[in-house]
This record gives structure tokens, sequence and C-alpha cells, in this order.
């Protein structure tokens, strides 16, 4: 079972990538190209070049997971666009609107942290 967790830092590589990768594969695009550690347990998202499928990774201590979702029509809405780094960074409750197929700017929750009025 994948706990996502609040706290867990979540990479989004901004160019699409050979969905015939396997973890190996996408282990070396995080090395060679998000310029990440895979290891340390941060959870990778990949997409394919028309959109329609994403596949993530992510190390537990004791071997990787993968998984993946394939629309069974349509294309994912939203990803990010090319910037000046290889990966962009969601937020736990971002990439549940992006597995669902939403837009992640819109997505509307309270604040990570705020301060608790006294008196």
């Amino acid at each position: 079972m994948i706990s996502l967790t609040p706290q867990m830092k979540i990479l989004v590589a901004v160019e699409p990538v050979d969905f015939r990768n396997g973890i190996d594969g996408l282990v070396g695009v995080c090395r060679r190209v998000l310029a990440a550690e895979p290891f340390n347990g941060t959870l990778f998202v990949f997409c394919n070049r028309r959109r329609t499928a994403i596949k993530a990774i992510v190390y537990d201590t004791q071997g990787f997971w993968i998984f993946q979702k394939r629309l069974s029509q349509g294309r994912f809405r939203w990803w990010p666009t090319a910037t000046d780094t290889p990966a962009a960074p969601l937020a736990v409750h971002e990439l549940q609107t992006l597995l669902w197929n939403g837009d992640p700017r819109f997505s509307r929750t309270a604040p990570a942290w705020r301060q608790i009025a006294v008196g």
C-alpha cells in the first residue's frame, strides 16, 4: 500500500517519457534528466507524449513501486509547461486532482498551516 502524506515530495517531469520504460528506465530518467535521487522517497510522475497516461514511481526502502493510469478516452487536461527546470513540484492534493484529470492550479484547499488564534 502506498501512503501519500502532505509531507511527501512529489516531482512531475515536464517533458513526456517513453512508456516502454520500466522501473530501471524511469530511475535513469530521474537521475539524468531530472537530476534527482530516486532512492530518497520522492514520488516521480511522468506522462506519455499524447498525455493519455501517467506513470509514477516511488521507492519505499525495500523496492520501487510503479503505477500507471491510462484514460479510457481523452487526454489529461493539465500538465506543467516547459520551464527552466525539468520537473515541477506538486502537493499531494494537487496530485490527487491531476489523477482525476483535473487542473491542480484551480484546486481549492485550506492553507497548509495557519496560526491558531490565542485568547
